[in-house]
């Protein structure tokens, strides 16, 4: 049965707190700094409510919502919190409702059920699967469809598989408990919060004017909090005692905030130089270079020119904003590139895509690169904090969590968003092009209000599309011995035998390069039988074991600036960051990426799964983070089941593992791939995937 854990949908919490939420509308607020150098530790209040749940899901976005969508069809009960009011992460509350798919897995639409399921439910919604007629995907559509679609399908999936799904919206992880030995979580204490009478309603505000008031304990002059206690279910009278973990928490945020407040080993920014990792911009990494965050918005066509304000901020961002290359530079490229709402969606188009017509009413949703991209890049502005940035401002004090994010850099963000519209459509200039590229477009409108495709008074999307989190260090293993990871190396299709690669890189690590790279001919690379030069390199991924799941997109770069602030004049992306692009072989995921170090009974999904810098910049996209909130999911139900911890399963490795072979026949069997067609062992060229 459903229960709504949340001040909003449905009175849940209502019934148990006897408040009431208000619905009236709000005028938009100017975007105010909010910059705490240090957090404030507050003491946490008597829980209001206890929920017990099997799962703990943290974060509704794509992969969260599969974990979910998995575990009810098996019947188990899961309580789902997400810092926003949408389930849909990337499809919704982060306004890039464009699927990023490849042609080939398209073609064969080669997915698991949940994310074909939601493919269905948006051509249904509006009877073609591309409403918005624009060309980087098959599929643009409305925001706030996104959410409606994909809630629905959580309900249907409750329904089916008889399990409970209880959603808290608005609601943050603020601290966790964790048993005597250390090891697992034993309850986790989030806030809740809704608009106190008579305060603007929920969306009024962006989200750097509330994230620190998000996770404070005490009420303010905004939000009033209920303290929410999360636990484990209790077992039923008959059942015997547990050996393994009662219950499984999910790390499916956008930035990794659980692996950072629970403090388990991960990277964030990019990883040194070596040869898992040759293309690296960096000979000893660099926490603080993360790929570029974008706000999106949406922008509609109209008939006559608008009357359009410049931002008192737009001076500051002006030197930034740019169409990046000549062959982008057409505003009709970059307008139909998202369209998300088209007024004439299956009229037949051009082939040139500088050609497609824009009518009236076409509504577009931006997300570029040299435009909305916030890209910082330096310990001074940074977005995800580091480990040491977290001590160093108190986050990591008992209480003193407050989402390990810089408020001022999420504030610039939103102000860059902005800006790039006014540049849109007023601007003149062009940072990286030069004079006579950039023309005016004024008959275009700034959607905004709480009916808007993005739900939100301002504009914004509720959350900024996040590229890359941090990242968690697996556990060591036979070949990992520092701590699994997915590299560079195990699915990128680069040419590594550059003169860069062999100049950059020591002697020794050429040659493990490419042993590596070499397949059946490793070893005898290795022990120096055969140079590295007649190596004949192995045309596919690293084929792993504890395959759970699957994804394939291109190693896709959105480099952070090397100066502070990213929008300074005459700033340039980090040189070399691009070196490690382009494409990408077919690739897996193991069930090792998804388990962390220290804590049993935590499970990672989606961006924060252990890859490198480089193999991040593939493992992003939307039916990627599906596959792997499917994976994280089935196994937290599987490992309930049959009273085993996850890394019970991959612990013998590589010698046989029965519960690992089980757990992938019923991934398979449920219609959640684990490996692609035609990519075995067998076949060492995957030249059909290219």
């Amino acid at each position: 049965m459903f229960s709504e854990g949340n001040f909003g949908y449905r009175p849940f919490l209502d019934r148990h707190m006897k408040r009431k939420t208000l619905l009236s509308l709000a005028s938009l607020s100017l975007l105010t700094p909010s910059l705490a150098p240090r957090a404030v530790a507050t003491p946490p209040r008597t829980p209001d409510i206890e929920e017990t749940c099997e799962l703990l899901v943290v974060g509704g976005g794509l992969s969260g919502s599969a974990a979910a969508y998995e575990a009810l069809l098996d019947g188990k009960t899961v309580c789902m919190t997400e810092i926003t009011d949408w389930v849909g992460g990337q499809i919704s509350a982060q306004g890039t409702s464009a699927l990023d798919e490849r042609a080939t897995q398209r073609s064969l639409l080669y997915y698991p059920r949940g994310y074909l399921a939601l493919r269905t439910a948006i051509e249904d919604r509006y009877n073609l699967l591309n409403p918005g007629a624009c060309w980087v995907s098959e599929s643009c559509f409305m925001p706030y469809d996104g959410h409606e679609l994909l809630f629905e399908i959580l309900e249907d999936a409750e329904d089916a598989g008889d399990g409970t799904l209880k959603w808290f919206p608005n609601t943050v992880v603020k601290d966790l408990e964790y048993n005597a030995e250390g090891n697992i979580i034993s309850a986790a204490i989030a806030i809740q919060h809704q608009p106190v009478p008579d305060a603007p309603p929920i969306n009024t505000f962006p989200l750097s004017a509330t994230i620190e008031d998000a996770y404070r304990y005490e009420d303010s002059d905004r939000f009033e909090k209920a303290i929410v206690r999360f636990v484990p279910q209790p077992l039923d009278k008959d059942e015997p005692p547990r050996t393994s973990p009662n219950w499984y928490v999910i790390d499916a945020t956008e930035t990794g905030e659980l692996i950072g407040l629970a403090d388990v080993p991960y990277r964030v920014g990019i990883d040194p130089r070596s040869y898992l990792e040759p293309s690296s911009s960096s000979e000893t990494g660099d926490p603080y270079c993360t790929q570029g965050f974008t706000y999106t918005f949406a922008m509609e066509a109209t008939e006559e020119p608008q009357n359009h304000e410049m931002p008192e901020f737009y001076p500051q961002y002006e030197p930034y904003y740019s169409y990046e290359l000549d062959r982008l530079a057409d505003f009709t490229l970059v307008y139909t590139y998202r369209r998300i709402h088209s007024m004439k969606p299956k009229e037949d188009l051009p082939g040139n895509v500088r050609e497609y017509p824009i009518y009236p009413g076409d509504i577009s949703m931006q997300n570029w690169t040299w435009g909305n991209d916030y890209r910082p890049g330096t310990a001074e502005d940074n977005l995800i904090y580091t480990r040491n940035q977290l001590a160093e401002t108190g986050q990591l004090e008992p209480g003193g969590w407050l989402g390990g994010l810089r408020t001022e850099t999420l504030r610039r963000g939103e102000e860059n968003a902005i800006g790039y519209f006014y540049w849109l459509v007023r601007g003149t200039t062009d940072s990286q092009l030069g004079d006579g590229v950039k023309e005016p477009h004024p008959n275009h409108r700034y959607l905004s209000g709480f009916d808007s495709p993005m739900g939100t008074a301002h504009g914004l999307s509720k959350y900024p599309y996040m590229r890359e989190g941090r990242r968690i260090v697996g556990r060591p293993d036979w070949t990992h011995r520092d701590g699994f990871t997915v590299w560079e190396v195990d699915i990128s299709q680069a040419d590594f035998r550059e003169d860069f690669y062999r100049i950059n890189l020591l002697p020794e690590e050429f040659r493990q390069l490419w042993a590596v790279l070499s397949g059946l001919e490793a070893t005898a690379v290795a022990t120096r039988e055969i140079p590295p030069e007649e190596a004949e390199r192995r045309m596919r991924s690293t084929l792993f074991p504890d395959t759970v799941g699957i994804g394939h997109y291109a190693i896709d770069f959105h480099p952070c600036m090397a100066l502070s602030p990213p929008e300074a004049p005459g700033n340039y992306e980090r040189p070399g960051e691009r070196r490690g692009a382009g494409r990408a072989f077919p690739f897996q995921i193991p069930l090792r990426s998804t388990i962390p170090q220290k804590l049993d009974n935590l499970l990672v999904a989606g961006k924060s799964i252990a890859t490198s810098h480089i193999a991040a910049a593939a493992y992003r996209v939307h039916s990627f983070e599906w596959s792997a909130g499917a994976a994280v999911g089935t196994t937290a139900a599987f490992a309930l089941e049959n009273d085993i911890a996850p890394y019970e399963l991959v612990d013998d490795l590589p010698y046989p593992e029965p519960q690992l072979e089980a757990l992938q026949r019923r991934l398979t069997d449920n219609g959640n791939p684990v490996v692609f067609p035609n990519t075995s062992i067998f076949n060492n060229t995957w030249d059909n995937w290219d």
